[in-house]
């Protein structure tokens, strides 16, 4: 029962949002813009769940992720009329980031062969259509702020928030990146299998990747605000959201307690998380 309340209060968060952010979109076919691109990731992660839950199988989730914000951009820029710099670069980047981040999940999971988030979840069916419902709310409601932005029929000179926005992009991206590579770098070295990384990035922060993320997209509603107007600027929750789901829900609460199974025991780790950030890089206590 939780799984179908949860999916319906999803559904509706997401209309909400969707007809707040509507207005002052430009319009194609008689509909607003911003509405038809915003049912993309839910309409491929909906497609996608069928045979995901058929062969038992979690391997697509994080490409079709990806999948969502690349064709939502593409659709974007080919019915918009006449898209501006700030939405032509806005596009650029999320398509950029979902690239990357896509093409380093898929690679992990095909390479682990699975994903221990999903080991319960996928045997479950409305549990697990409920995942990929999350999945494509995911997808709209963190890029709602810039879609706004690339769909908004007001247009204006880019301006200080516009690089303000930009460099926040830029430094959530390389550490993202950064923070992946060590990670993975990591990983590669037979004797770390079943270790925890304490170095790089990771020895002042549990999670930078995270933090990473929230910054960019933080970056991404700074670089759309001038534009918004009305309703429209509801979609300014975009990086409230990516940080209450990270920091709250499939995140880092999934993977602390993924942590404490595995090595909760070892004083090594009581002592590392106890003296590094859960997510703000900072010096060790």
């Amino acid at each position: 029962m939780k799984p179908i309340i949860g999916i319906l209060a999803i559904i509706a968060f997401s209309a909400a949002l969707a007809v707040a952010g509507n207005q002052g979109s430009v319009v194609f076919s008689g509909l607003p813009l911003f509405i038809i691109c915003a049912s993309v990731g839910f309409m491929l992660h909906w497609l996608a769940f069928i045979p995901a839950f058929a062969y038992q199988t979690e391997h697509y989730f994080d490409l079709i992720g990806s999948a969502s914000y690349i064709g939502t951009v593409i659709l974007t820029v080919a019915l918009h009329p006449g898209m501006d710099t700030r939405g032509l670069i806005i596009s650029v980047m999320i398509a950029v980031w979902a690239v990357r981040l896509g093409s380093f999940l898929f690679a992990r999971v095909k390479k682990a062969g699975k994903d221990r988030r999903f080991n319960e979840i996928k045997t479950r069916f409305f549990r697990y259509m409920f995942t990929w419902t999350l999945g494509g709310a995911w997808v709209f409601i963190t890029m709602a702020a810039g879609l706004a932005a690339m769909t908004s029929t007001t247009q204006q000179a880019v301006g200080i928030p516009f690089f303000i926005g930009t460099t926040l992009w830029v430094l959530g991206f390389g550490l993202e990146v950064v923070a992946d590579s060590q990670k993975t770098s990591f990983r590669r070295q037979a004797a770390n299998a079943e270790k925890f990384i304490t170095t790089g990035l990771w020895q002042y922060s549990r999670h930078p990747n995270y933090f990473g993320e929230i910054i960019l997209w933080l970056g991404i509603a700074v670089m759309s605000a001038p534009v918004l107007v009305g309703w429209q600027l509801a979609a300014l929750i975009s990086p409230v959201f990516v940080f209450f789901l990270l920091t709250k829900v499939s995140g880092i609460p999934m993977l602390e307690k993924s942590g404490l199974e595995r090595w909760g025991s070892d004083p090594k780790y009581q002592r590392y998380i106890s003296i590094t950030s859960s997510l703000v890089p900072l010096p060790r206590k």
